[in-house]
């Protein structure tokens, strides 16, 4: 045989086709970095959301891994995606925006209402001491189990469930967010804040709700405060809109 080229083992061969798939996954992560960071700037920042804490924590979890695979291309886009179960992960101001509304600080415990893709309490859980998540879907809770686990977020504890109950046994709960639209504020829900609790949740009937601020100012006190017009998936549940609960009450982790 003639030729001058130098032969190759298999292992050698093959350590170049890891080298070139981990250049690969290299420069997609790099990609997704900086469709992060334009989201925050350009999706966020831009349209008045600050604060140091929630920025890093946006800067920091990647959206790409809490959607489906055929939706990854679009992670970052200005909009709500489709996931599992007929249920949506929110667009990313909507997030930030009820984030920002919640004001969670570094030794709050949060209880979420509406786990869907997990995204939301991945962010949370760069911000408060601890994060309780309830949906009454199991695979979203089984989903978002999986990949927050992956993400090393240890401090967030999920459960299958009707979230208008709240998790009783975990409260008081310094920050309630509700990822989905009520007719009327859950009475279990502002029972379960803490003094001084701040409760964020989309209320009203029909294809749209206005989004609320409760803070619980005394025993039996609260403020409202409306931050404006938003549209969001029906909250079911005992207290909420009917209808037939999916989990039974599966405690996850």
């Amino acid at each position: 045989m003639s030729g001058g080229g130098r032969s190759r083992h298999a292992g050698e061969q093959q350590g170049e086709v890891g080298a070139a798939a981990s250049a690969s996954d290299a420069g997609a992560m790099s990609d997704f970095a900086s469709r992060r960071d334009a989201m925050v700037d350009y999706q966020i920042v831009a349209r008045g959301i600050g604060g140091d804490r929630l920025l890093a924590a946006l800067r920091a979890v990647p959206r790409e891994r809490f959607v489906p695979e055929n939706m990854v291309e679009f992670a970052y886009e200005d909009t709500a995606l489709p996931i599992e179960a007929g249920q949506t992960i929110s667009q990313p101001y909507i997030v930030a925006l009820m984030i920002e509304a919640a004001a969670i600080g570094p030794d709050d415990r949060v209880l979420e209402v509406g786990v869907g893709s997990g995204y939301a309490a991945a962010v949370m859980s760069r911000m408060g001491r601890a994060v309780h998540a309830i949906d009454r879907h199991p695979e979203l809770t089984d989903r978002a189990a999986e990949r927050l686990a992956a993400l090393g977020c240890h401090n967030v504890t999920l459960r299958t469930g009707d979230g208008t109950r709240g998790w009783a046994d975990a409260a008081p709960f310094d920050v309630i967010l509700v990822a989905a639209g009520s007719p009327r504020v859950p009475r279990p829900l502002l029972d379960q804040l803490a003094p001084g609790g701040r409760l964020v949740i989309p209320v009203g009937e029909g294809g749209s709700q206005r989004l609320l601020r409760v803070t619980r100012t005394g025993a039996s006190d609260f403020r409202e405060d409306d931050l404006g017009a938003v549209v969001f998936v029906p909250l079911i549940g005992e207290h909420g809109w009917p209808g037939d609960p999916v989990g039974a009450g599966k405690a996850l982790r």
